[in-house]
């Protein structure tokens, strides 16, 4: 069964720079593709998002070249470092991007565009925050519409205040991050056939017509 994993890396350091995120997602990349998963990465801050909760902001906006890759894909993980306690605003930025998903629902049951993906999260940091990132995140995905697994976020976060980061810290060899990220990538790779296997049947348009009898 082909399946296609994309990462969307929110660091705020753009290409060359070193990114700590990026060598986490490196990690889970191998692991899919030991399990026979292809992946990509794009580094979000590399092109010109726009601002805005729709799908196109207009001329100049790359959004949609990077949607076309979400909408493709299997399996979603959204990567992101703290910052003040919370995720990045690249990674802010792309969930209300993602928004404008909303409005592009099937034409006869009403499902989102991330219907029928399931969805991860990872987190690098120096400080207090990846659970905070991890909830908001898995549950935007969610609401979305994407399927969210058991244990599909795995993060590092390094001591309190100003110090080193994944890299130079040497958290590639941390076992909790090491056992998190397996779980992530498995359970992300079952729960993407189960979903290819079995599609979810609910009409959500069917749904709304019944809604609206009962409600004022």
């Amino acid at each position: 069964m082909s399946m296609k994993a994309l990462f969307l890396n929110c660091t705020l350091k753009k290409s060359p720079q070193v990114s700590n995120t990026r060598a986490l997602i490196d990690k889970a990349s191998y692991l899919f593709k030991e399990l026979g998963v292809e992946s990509e990465v794009i580094r979000v801050v590399d092109y010109r998002v726009a601002f805005g909760i729709s799908s196109d902001e207009g001329e100049g906006d790359e959004w949609p070249s990077i949607l076309e890759k979400i909408k493709a894909c299997d399996i979603l993980v959204i990567a992101s470092p703290i910052w003040f306690g919370v995720r990045s605003s690249v990674a802010q930025m792309v969930i209300e991007r993602l928004d404008g998903t909303y409005a592009e629902g099937d034409p006869v049951t009403g499902q989102y565009p991330l219907y029928g993906k399931v969805g991860g999260v990872m987190v690098t940091g120096n400080e207090d925050g990846a659970h905070n990132v991890s909830a908001n995140t898995l549950f935007n995905l969610t609401h979305l519409g994407c399927t969210v697994p058991p244990n599909v976020d795995s993060y590092w976060v390094g001591d309190a205040g100003p110090g080193p980061s994944y890299i130079e810290a040497g958290g590639d060899r941390h076992l909790y991050t090491n056992r998190t990220v397996r779980y992530m990538v498995h359970n992300l790779v079952y729960f993407a056939k189960l979903l290819k296997e079995h599609p979810i049947p609910t009409n959500l348009k069917q749904l709304d017509e019944e809604a609206s009898k009962v409600s004022d």
